[in-house]
């Protein structure tokens, strides 16, 4: 990871020297950093055992994600962008957890090398969770992908090929192909090759990540609000379906039910705000349908982009977007939060519990895409949306201590949790996050580090039965 990490730095500094910024022996000297130490690693374990045992694999996904924290944090010192390396990690984690908080104030001041690195940390950590979700976590028993009828005749663990390295590969592709296809199209809409290239990988990864302080609503373009609202979409789709689609095995997507669910959130969400918006804003009705399609998408998706200050809006739209926060976007994407699969269980088995107290003696199996969902695959959902819950509880009760208001913790936490970018309150889209104090950052780092990954993957090697032999 620590060598892929560092080609991707030095693919920076070609962008330095065309912009003539003066910054390419510092970013070479970050890639190196990466690669010697890479390296190093290797040749001291090239001769341990490589198969992973399943705890293997809870340390191996959590610490690779703070170590590529760490190291993808030198560009940013070394460079002088964020001379505070708390500032720095905040960002990179940010980044790799495609969480989209920032702490720049200005963020057209940093060099353009700069830039597309720190749009590069989302493009590579969106598609790692992708390729976590479907390839690796299943096979620790966490991430809900055992929920998704892809080729195995149950809910199991569901892979596109039964060797993980060709699901990647082939995840890879699809991923490739998305990020080009956007760019493509947004320079088609008037934005220049360099936006383009960071809007589209920021997009992709449902990250947020913009290359103006303004974000998307820099250009005043509805195609390219539009374009971007459809990607953001596309992002927070489980991958697998977009597989079967380029497949023209559309069949197999519209049955499955997390995708129906996910549609139908976004369209009455979508419609319910764009009324409110015109009611109370815009006369314009395809400008409240854009403004409301756009951020819901992009709430919901967790990718974070605005176009608006949303936090002018009316509380009750305020409200919606905070429900959206912690509804997420669909297992098997690169969105973050408590994911659509999960919202759409609890509620099934919430009603069958109801149907059991009625008629006690019947046996009312939980089914999902017409296929009984294993009651361990329910106790690991409730238990995510219980430790979500509980990190939330929690995560307000820390930062309303540092003297935030209620809106703005709630916000902060929802947003770091949930890694969406944006919260409300003085967490809002047009802010952020340089002023929170050093712990703070920490703090919020290691709730986008756990939302990230799925929370038990993280509080599983807080436990002592997982250290004991």
């Amino acid at each position: 990871m620590l060598l892929l990490e560092g080609f991707f730095i030095l693919l920076c500094v070609p962008v330095s020297l065309i912009y003539k910024e003066g910054i390419h022996l510092e970013l070479g000297a970050s890639g190196l950093a990466n690669i010697l130490t890479g390296g190093l690693l290797m040749l001291v374990t090239w001769n341990a055992d490589k198969n992973l045992q399943t705890r293997d694999g809870f340390l191996v996904v959590t610490t690779g994600w703070i170590i590529l924290s760490v190291f993808g944090s030198l560009p940013f010192v070394f460079t002088g962008s964020i001379p505070s390396f708390t500032d720095a990690f905040f960002e990179t984690v940010s980044g790799f957890t495609t969480t989209g908080a920032t702490i720049l104030d200005d963020i057209e001041a940093l060099p353009k090398a700069v830039l597309l690195w720190r749009s590069i940390t989302q493009w590579l950590g969106g598609m790692g969770i992708i390729v976590m979700s479907l390839a690796i976590f299943p096979l620790l028993g966490i991430g809900g992908m055992q929920l998704f009828d892809a080729e195995s005749p149950g809910p199991s663990v569901d892979k596109l090929h039964p060797r993980i390295k060709e699901t990647a590969r082939r995840l890879w592709f699809i991923y490739i192909i998305f990020t080009i296809t956007e760019i493509i199209l947004l320079i088609a809409g008037g934005m220049n090759l360099f936006d383009a290239i960071n809007h589209s990988f920021t997009t992709m990864a449902t990250g947020g990540y913009s290359t103006k302080q303004l974000s998307v609503g820099y250009w005043d373009s509805p195609y390219i609000h539009y374009v971007i609202t459809f990607f953001m979409f596309l992002a927070g789709i489980n991958f697998t379906l977009a597989y079967f689609a380029l497949h023209l095995n559309f069949k197999k997507v519209f049955q499955n039910e997390e995708f129906r669910l996910y549609c139908g959130f976004i369209a009455v969400f979508t419609i319910l705000t764009a009324i409110v918006l015109h009611i109370t804003q815009f006369n314009n009705w395809e400008e409240s349908i854009r403004q409301g399609a756009f951020q819901v998408v992009s709430i919901m998706t967790t990718t974070g982009f605005v176009i608006t200050d949303y936090v002018l809006w009316v509380p009750f739209l305020q409200v919606i977007l905070i429900i959206l926060m912690f509804i997420g976007g669909s297992a098997g994407s690169t969105a973050g939060s408590i994911k659509v699969v999960r919202i759409l269980l609890f509620f099934r088995n919430s009603v069958t519990e109801l149907k059991r107290m009625i008629h006690p003696n019947a046996v009312i199996p939980v089914r999902m895409n017409n296929r009984v969902v294993p009651p361990e695959i329910l106790s690991n959902v409730f238990a995510v949306i219980c430790f979500y819950l509980l990190a939330t509880v929690i995560g307000i009760i820390v930062i309303s201590a540092m003297g935030y208001d209620l809106s703005s913790s709630l916000g902060a936490v929802a947003t770091s949790l949930g890694n969406v970018g944006p919260g409300i309150g003085v967490f809002g889209p047009t802010a952020s996050f340089n002023h929170v104090p050093v712990f703070g950052k920490w703090f919020l780092s290691f709730l986008m580090l756990i939302g990230r990954l799925e929370l038990i993957t993280v509080l599983i090697l807080l436990t002592p039965g997982f250290w004991r032999k």
